[in-house]
Parts: structure tokens; sequence; C-alpha cells
């Protein structure tokens, strides 16, 4: 029997490789493809996605957490208007909660300036805020007397420290990772369209491409079939064993 020689092969296969790569690239159903740009798209065109406005969602809810909780004390220390004017007006850093108040109101801002209006794509203002935070209540902590005025002394510092830190986790962990992998997606969505759009024809439904036989697949398909069809030689042996 006939052996087709090595390079035969090589070109073979590479034909063969070519063939399934292209018919890889028309399977992919055109409707579904717009379909995925469209919806990419749409996200593009909201300004804001859906994990970032939760992140804002939550910064609100850290600066409406603190000033409750500095609302309540006020109460608790002899009514909101004596409190009041004994911690803003003759401010002391010793024993008033109004700078744990203002520290809200500043992360507040800065993220939602930074997140929601600028929307920045980096981690520079959470750190910027987490860092201005846990030094000041650290230092707080340290040198105030908070500690003798009852619980508030305990629950304020300890919620706005965890609460900043639950925001720096949530936003580079969630925020920035979903968004960089949404944007990646959009952008390999394109690249396959702008490809499939290339080859020759367009993008239809259960549309193939097929390209050319190649020589060598001819020379192939020919010597295998005259092979096939070959009698088979006799021996002299053989013949005189049937006779």
């Amino acid at each position: 029997m006939n052996h087709l020689p090595e390079d035969m092969e090589n070109v073979l296969s590479g034909s063969q490789s070519s063939h399934a790569s292209l018919r890889g690239v028309h399977s992919i159903n055109p409707t579904q493809l717009m379909a995925r740009i469209e919806s990419y798209e749409g996200r593009e065109k909201k300004g804001i996605s859906d994990v970032r406005r939760t992140f804002c969602l939550f910064v609100t809810f850290d600066l409406l957490f603190v000033t409750l909780l500095w609302i309540i004390e006020l109460n608790v220390n002899g009514g909101i208007e004596n409190t009041l004017e004994k911690e803003v007006v003759q401010y002391d850093y010793y024993s008033s909660y109004f700078d744990i108040f203002l520290l809200a109101v500043f992360r507040f801002k800065v993220l939602i300036l930074a997140y929601a209006v600028c929307r920045l794509r980096h981690w520079w203002a959470i750190a910027l805020t987490t860092a201005v935070t846990s030094a000041f209540l650290l230092a707080k902590v340290i040198l105030s007397k908070l500690f003798s005025q009852g619980a508030f002394g305990y629950v304020l510092p300890i919620i706005s420290f965890i609460l900043a830190w639950i925001e720096t986790w949530f936003l580079d962990f969630k925020v920035l990772p979903q968004e960089a992998e949404e944007e990646n997606r959009l952008l390999i969505v394109q690249d396959a369209s702008e490809s499939a759009a290339l080859l020759p024809g367009g993008l239809s439904d259960g549309q193939f491409y097929s390209p050319p036989e190649s020589e060598a697949g001819k020379k192939f398909d020919s010597v295998h079939c005259s092979n096939a069809l070959s009698p088979l030689p006799l021996s002299p042996h053989s013949i005189s064993h049937y006779a």
C-alpha cells in the first residue's frame, strides 16, 4: 500500500485546522451576538453600573447611620439643643462627637464626587478617605475621653471605622473588578463581530463558509480510491492452492 510523504500529511492537517477555525467563527449566532453588543452598549449609556450604584447607596447609608447615632447621643446626654451647643459651639476635641459626624460627611462628599459624579475607576479616593478616617479615629480614641461618656464612646468610633473599611473592600473587590470584566467582555464581543464581518458573505443564521478544497486533498482522495479499487496481487502459491 502507498504511503503519503510526511510533508503531504502536514499540508492536510494544516488545511483541516484552518477549515475548523473558520467554521468556528461563522458558527456564532449573529442574533445573539448583536443582542450582547446592545446589552453592553445599554449599560454604557446608563452612565453608572449597578454595582457602582450599590456602592454609592452604601456610602449614603454610612452618612445617615452615623448621623442617626449622633442625634441619639445628643438626646441621651441632655437634649438636642443643649448638647448641640456644647459639642458644636463649644467644641472640645477630647469630649465631642461632632468631629466623627464631620468625618462621615467628609467620606460622603469625597466618595460621591469621585465615584458617582466623576465616575473614577481608581482606588486613590477610597484610599484617601479610609486613611484619614483610620488615623483620626485612632488618635481620638487614644487622646480623648470618650470611653468615660458611656456606650456611645465605644459605638461611634467603632462603627465609623468598620463602615470605612467595608467601603474600601466593596470598591476594591467588587466594583472595580466587575466593571473591568464587563469592559473586557464588550471588547471581546466587538472584536468577534468585526472579524466575522470581514469574512466573505457576512454573517447569517446557519451560514457556514467552506474554503476550497486544496490540491493536496484531491490527490489524497484519488490515491486512496485507486488503492482501494485495485485488485490484490496473487502469488503462484495461492493460485496452485485454489487450483
